[in-house]
Parts: C-alpha cells; structure tokens; sequence
C-alpha cells in the first residue's frame, strides 16, 4: 500500500511540474521497419512497410507539440528517416540525414525526438538512405494550427492526406545498382495515390469519402523519385489554402502542379451530382503521359466515376504562369500568433549572394550530378559529427564551391563533401540557375524562404527589380524551369548543419547537394541544443568523448 501511495504521489508530483513548466504535449510512436511483399502497379516487389503500412502512417500533429518515434530497423541494410520540411528548430541533430545522423544499423533501434516549433502546415517523411525511398517507408506529416490561432477557412468536415507519386516496379535495390554503375534512371512505370492506382473497372474501393455540400482539406505531397505531378479533382474545383507552412491567397483550380518534394493544401466541396469521382494524378513534362486515379466516393452516391478524366495543361509555360499566382496571405496568422505580414523581407540588404548551378557529366566513366563543380559524396563520419567533436578538418574542406558559381566553361567536377560556411542571422539571397533541358526541385532543410521569383534566361542581379519583395510564398521547396532561373531570400538564422538538395532523388544520391553550416559565435543553448544523449556515433567519433556542453 506504501509503494502504491508513493506511486500516486510521484504521478502527481510530474503532473504539478508539467503544469508549472506549461510544457507543449508529447506524442509517442513506436515504429518497426521491415520489408514486405506489395504490388502497388500489380506487380509484386519488396516493399518498405512501417508497422506493416504501406505508405507509413500519418503523423497528425498540432504545432509546438514534441514527437517521439522509437525507430526500429529490422532491414538488412542501414536506415535512417528524413522529416521533409519540418524546421527542427536549433536542432538539426534530428534530421535523420546522413550529413548530420548515423544510420540505425540493422537490428537496433533509434528515437528521435523533436518539437515542430511555431509550424503549422502540410509535410511528410521518408527514408534518406540508399534509395530506400523507391520502396515506400515514407507517411504524411501534419501540423495543425493551435486553437488560439485562428485559420483563414471554416473547418472543414475532415481532413485528409494525398501522398502521389512516380513508381518503378523494380526494386530498391535494383535502382540504386543503376545509379552505382553510372547509368541514369529510365521512366517511371506508373503513378500512385496514397499507395494505389484504380483500375476503375468498378472494384475499386473509395481513397476518400465526402457528404454532399461538405467541404474538405485535401493535403498533397510529391513524395515520388523524379516527375512532377498535374492534380485534379474530376468535375470540382480546388481552392488553395496552404503551401508548405504558409497560408497563401485563396485562389481556385481546375489543377495544380506540384513538383516533387513539394506540398500543399486545398478545399474542395462536394457539390456535384452524388457518386463517384476520380482524384487525377498525371506526369508533366515526360514523353508518355502516366495517370495514377484514386476514387472518391460521395456518401450517398448513385454510379460511378466517368472514365473521361479532365485533360492535363501541356508545356512548362502554363506552370511558370500558375507559380506566379501563388501570394503570401498577409492578413492571416501563422503558427505564432503574429501576422504574418509584419515580417516585411523586402526592405532587408541583401548581405551575401549564392549562385547555385547544376550541372550533369561523368566522373570515371559513371554519372554525376554536381552544384558548382562539386558531386557531394557524404563520408562515413557525418558531417555535423565532425564539426562538433572538433574535427572538420580530417574529414571535409569548407566552401569548396565559389559563390558565383563555376568558371564559365568549366566542366571539371570534383567528387567530395560539399561544405558551405555560412554566417549566422546573415540575410541570404540564393539563385538557382538550370541550364539543362530537365526541371529542377530544390528543399532548404530548417528554413522557410522565400521564392520570390522564377523567371526563364540567365540572372543578373537587373533581374532583382522583378522580385517580389511584398508576398511571394514563404516555404521551403523551389521548382526551376529548363533555361530558367529562380531565386529565394531568407535569414539563417537556426543554427546547425543544414542540408540544400535536388529533390530528384536521382540526382540527390548522385551528388546534387550540398550542406551550410550555420554556427553560433556564442556557442549557446539560446542558439543551439547540445547534442543527444542517445545519438548514434560511428566513423572518427565513434569513440571519442563528448566535447565540452553548451550552455546558456
């Protein structure tokens, strides 16, 4: 009874202190990695499953809570899991990427833990390793608004996660043996919805289901390996609402494009005849066109879908045109309650300027992709590891790549770790220069920025007075047109060792990225969290004591 009491007692006693300390909720999660048989294209192939889940399972989140995943590894191969878009806040030891994370080996486990601090937004997760994602292992990641924070819509009725994709019936592994023996990807095989295609010979069951005059949040997320995505809701409209933690102006659609890496978040009413509908999912700027068609179902619909599915816009012009409608809503809160629009980027100097040009060639006969020069190889003591034990210098040079990007002409490329020095709270302007016939998708991990312009030619900074210095769509992906270019401004100011990448995971995996590192002078826990407690350690620091803490 003692024992009892002194239990009751210890309870009570954490409840007091979690009440006194106001801390934000804790969510839970214990997830098992394992292969498993799936034939999403009707072809059977070994999948990556999450607790058996295929896609993973939906993190469903309000912003400031802490998530905990135990990640258990039960591959055969190393694993690691990314959190696309999440900001990790002065934390980028839960990035889950190979610059800043050991892999879980096979039979053991990992937990992450971070807070999506003052986020709100669409998102989702998937594995870094290898070509891991090529399997599956990837779920879609949501962050509400908190209830004090008003968002600009009624509630909708429900809300729901779109995950499309291109897919390849061939295996994971297979992929990455075309990538190590320097051969590019050929086409995708198919599209899919949320892990399916229907076949719309009327055994398909419904994705989604809607009431009559109900309205609902539909989240959509690029999460395939190379091609963007035309989106369209068979006979409704669309009204755009989010874009990757950013409330944006609320135009409709008749279609969206997304690109890969890329989400965002629509309201769509069920304000047609009652009965079944398809949800469209079609490849842009490829050859062959592939359809992946997901149904939805009204409640109390009568028939089904009609087999002649609205055509998709042809030409990369028509998105170009469409990018520049997206705007910043300016008189909506974000996840702090502040108007977003007090936050006036516009009128900050500019105190350093990154030209990043890709560039495609072969290294020793096999392909590479490189930004500037330099294919980025990831060494076996990440990178983040290296630099906080103390020993970047055995491990990777910094800003081995200029500013301005390659000499003109220049076709030599370096394979090596790709550092960037970066100065901390310094105001960022980055542009993106495609001189290749391909679309670009490039993701900032930790940041928000802001994409304000896409334009087609070559930049110079005369380009600057067509910016949008007012509006443009604070987020954290960037598509770039064939022969275009685009530009983004943002402050770095969350501390860490971040990771810029090409969201085509080929060229990613085959070098097309590179990390900045962004440290704090005062080397602070106001800057930036100490390093975990249960972090994984391998290569140099495998055995090395931990350095000095950080304190305030």
């Amino acid at each position: 009874m003692a024992g009892l009491m002194f239990t009751v007692l210890l309870c009570l006693s954490a409840a007091a202190m979690s009440t006194v300390r106001g801390e934000d909720p804790y969510f839970f999660f214990t997830w098992n990695i394992t292969y498993g048989t799936i034939s999403p294209l009707g072809v059977p192939q070994q999948g990556i499953l999450i607790n058996g889940q295929f896609p993973g399972p939906n993190i469903n989140s309000t912003s400031n809570n802490n998530i905990v995943v135990n990640v258990f590894n039960n591959l055969d191969e190393p694993f690691l899991i990314h959190w696309s878009g999440i900001q990790h806040r002065k934390n980028s030891w839960q990035d889950g990427l190979l610059g800043t994370n050991c892999p879980i080996p096979p039979g053991t486990n990992y937990t992450y833990h971070f807070q999506v601090k003052d986020q709100i937004g669409s998102f989702f997760y998937y594995p870094s390793t290898a070509m891991h994602r090529a399997a599956g292992g990837f779920g879609g990641l949501r962050v509400n608004s908190r209830l004090l924070i008003p968002v600009p819509y009624a509630d909708p009725e429900d809300d729901y996660t779109v995950l499309v994709g291109d897919w390849y019936t061939k295996s994971h592994s297979a992929l990455k043996n075309f990538l190590d023996s320097g051969r590019s990807l050929a086409r995708p095989d198919g599209v899919l919805i949320n892990g399916k295609n229907a076949k719309g010979d009327g055994t398909d069951e419904p994705l989604f289901t809607m009431k009559p005059e109900k309205t609902y949040k539909y989240r959509v997320c690029n999460i395939g390996l190379k091609t963007s995505l035309n989106i369209r809701f068979q006979d409704h409209t669309m009204k755009l609402v989010e874009m990757e933690g950013s409330h944006v102006v609320q135009n409709d659609y008749q279609s969206l494009d997304i690109h890969v890496g890329q989400c965002f978040s629509v309201l769509v009413t069920a304000n047609q005849e009652p009965k079944d509908y398809y949800l469209i999912a079609s490849t842009r700027f490829t050859k062959n066109v592939l359809v992946g068609k997901g149904i939805i179902r009204y409640t109390n619909g009568k028939g089904p879908a009609s087999p002649e599915i609205p055509e998709a816009p042809v030409g990369w012009a028509w998105s170009l045109n469409q990018f520049r409608t997206f705007r910043w809503n300016l008189t909506a809160s974000a996840a702090r309650p502040n108007p977003q629009g007090s936050y006036h980027y516009g009128s900050i100097n500019i105190t350093r300027t990154i030209k990043i040009i890709n560039s495609a060639t072969k290294v020793d006969g096999k392909l590479r992709y490189a930004i500037n020069g330099v294919s980025h190889i990831d060494p076996e003591t990440p990178l983040k590891l290296a630099e906080y034990f103390g020993i970047a210098d055995k491990v990777f040079k910094y800003d081995t790549i200029s500013d301005d990007g390659p000499a003109e002409g220049a076709n030599t490329v370096t394979v090596a770790p790709n550092v960037v020095n970066a100065t901390f709270r310094n105001f960022v302007e980055i542009v993106f220069e495609n001189h290749e016939k391909s679309l670009q998708s490039w993701h900032l991990n930790g940041y928000s920025f802001f994409a304000v312009a896409i334009e087609p030619g070559r930049w110079t900074p005369e380009k600057r007075k067509n910016y949008n210095l007012l509006d443009a769509v604070s987020r954290d992906t960037i598509q770039v047109f064939p022969k275009s270019w685009a530009a983004i401004l943002l402050t770095l100011d969350n501390a860490g060792m971040w990771n810029l990448r090409s969201e085509l995971t080929e060229n990613r995996y085959l070098g097309q990225q590179l990390y900045f590192s962004v440290l704090s002078p005062a080397r602070s826990l106001r800057d930036e969290y100490n390093i975990p407690d249960n972090t994984l350690l391998c290569g140099l620091v495998k055995d090395m004591p931990l350095p000095k803490p950080y304190t305030i």
